[in-house]
């Protein structure tokens, strides 16, 4: 049953619920509004921030128990020092509908002092990410031994049209990034290309948008050698899908989204280390980012057009696998040779790219697991944005960081293109570990023509392998959230 959301503006000492969280900041006051609910209480809450049992922390949180009625169980929750957010709001709002989660209480009512349109939806989009979990695969324990899932949520605020604005993004992008990590945690024998397929289909089915399917042959009558290489390992069928959401004037240029979806990554002939490969079910969140972020977009029915891509296949090592030292040709006409068959995301996104410019594209935006290098360099807070365009690199970076999904801006300076250079092709499709993420966006932008680009490499941010704390390991929901930012923006232009 999926979690549902509502306003109400009531005073929390009325309410009867099984739980309230309420979200304060570092070292905080009682607020004003809390006094008769503490007087319910017997002081406990004002005790208890006194006593600096509670000092508001970051993930910070301090369990009181009530009565019978009313509220039955109050949580308090810490936001720490920073200035109240979006984002902050949404950590805090995460980290309240896990303790829900470990409860059981099923329902819960959120207070957040000061809360403005921008952190309500931090607080539905965090909700959200708290709750959310994958159990489709594991046997539940006898019903005796269950706790009830966290089936709705209630924002204490002003039901003003601001705010329920506010709610809908906040349940639009959740449901996206919903999307996005169900298809990112399913095993690579569940999540196939054809997943994407039936995904899409839906998609265009709710929101009236109109859907592209093409696979090998139609593919190879496109010559798009350099995506079909990839997927000569593998007896599944690769899949492109292109979803149109056609909100804007017909005549107007959309927004491209471009998403490398592979479902498992063995590194085909350049098979990688056993250890830790299971974790290569993720290499296609780029792909599962964009299916999130056209479902965001067609609940919001946003007034622009955009264009959703993404190519999706399996890289596995067999007789027909293409080798290193092979030389592809892509769509567009451009050589390349083929020196390690691990860097195969670069290989589907550049005919994705070729593929894109028949839309007439405004801007396009790919996202990718694509290197482990960008990871060695940003680790798993910021996600990796290239582009030659600064303007539009800058309007990215700032829709990522509105999200909460914040990037760092890489250099694409021609002197790297020097590692890509082949002596049979017109290029290698990798110049090795040195400036490994950067020569693979150079690559890319190879395949660019006549448009803006800006390319995010998600490889540390779209999943996580431990327990983040507001969120468990496994999918984040990155990069759904800055897809969706961008869009409203332009949207709003």
């Amino acid at each position: 049953m999926p979690l549902s959301f509502s306003l109400r503006h009531d005073a929390p000492d009325a309410l009867d619920t099984p739980l309230l969280a309420i979200i304060l900041p570092s070292e905080p006051t009682l607020p004003e509004t809390l006094a008769a609910l503490d007087a319910q209480f017997n002081g406990a809450i004002a005790r208890t921030i006194a006593r600096r049992d509670f000092r508001g922390g970051k993930d910070e949180t301090l369990l009181l128990v009530g009565g019978e009625r009313g509220v039955q169980r109050l949580l308090l929750v810490g936001r720490g020092s920073a200035p109240l957010t979006r984002t902050t709001a949404r950590r805090a709002a995460a980290i309240a509908a896990r303790q829900a989660g470990k409860l059981g209480t099923g329902a819960m009512y959120l207070y957040l002092p000061g809360a403005d349109p921008a952190s309500i939806e931090g607080l539905v989009i965090g909700a959200a990410a708290g709750s959310w979990s994958y159990p489709d695969l594991q046997t539940q324990p006898p019903e005796k031994d269950r706790r009830a899932r966290l089936a709705s949520v209630t924002m204490l605020a002003d039901d003003t049209a601001a705010n329920r604005a506010a709610l809908e993004v906040g349940i639009a992008t959740s449901e996206g990034q919903n999307i996005a990590k169900r298809l990112g945690q399913m095993p690579g024998n569940y999540c196939t290309p054809e997943s994407f397929v039936e995904v899409g289909q839906d998609i265009a089915l709710r929101h009236g948008m109109q859907i592209t399917v093409l696979g090998r042959r139609e593919m190879a009558d496109l010559q798009m050698g350099s995506f079909l290489c990839v997927a000569q390992g593998t007896t599944q069928e690769p899949r492109l899908v292109a979803l149109e959401h056609k909100g804007g004037p017909a005549d107007q240029q959309p927004v491209v989204l471009i998403g490398k979806g592979l479902c498992f990554d063995t590194g085909g002939i350049s098979i990688k280390p056993a250890p830790e490969m299971e974790w290569m079910k993720f290499d296609m969140m780029g792909a599962a980012g964009v299916m999130g972020a056209m479902e965001a977009i067609g609940r919001l029915k946003l007034p622009i057009n955009v264009v959703g891509i993404i190519g999706s296949t399996t890289n596995m090592p067999s007789g027909e696998a293409v080798k290193p030292g092979d030389v592809v040709r892509a769509s567009n006409g451009k050589t390349i040779e083929i020196i390690n068959t691990d860097a195969e995301g670069r290989l589907v996104l550049a005919d994705l790219l070729v593929f894109a410019k028949r839309f007439n594209p405004a801007i396009a935006i790919d996202a990718a697991t694509l290197t482990g290098a960008i990871v060695i360099g940003l680790g798993g807070n910021a996600v990796g944005v290239f582009s030659t365009d600064k303007a539009a690199a800058d309007e990215v970076l700032a829709a990522g960081v509105a999200a909460g999904e914040p990037g760092w801006p890489m250099p694409m300076w021609d002197e790297y293109k020097e590692q890509i250079k082949s002596d049979v092709a017109d290029m290698k499709n990798t110049g090795g570990r040195a400036a490994g993420s950067i020569t693979a966006a150079l690559f890319l932008q190879e395949f660019v023509d006549g448009f803006p680009f800006v390319h995010l490499d998600v490889a540390g941010t779209a999943y996580s392998q431990s327990d983040l704390g507001w969120i468990p390991k496994g999918p984040t929901g990155t990069p759904v959230g800055t897809f969706v930012e961008f869009v409203r923006v332009r949207a709003q232009q």
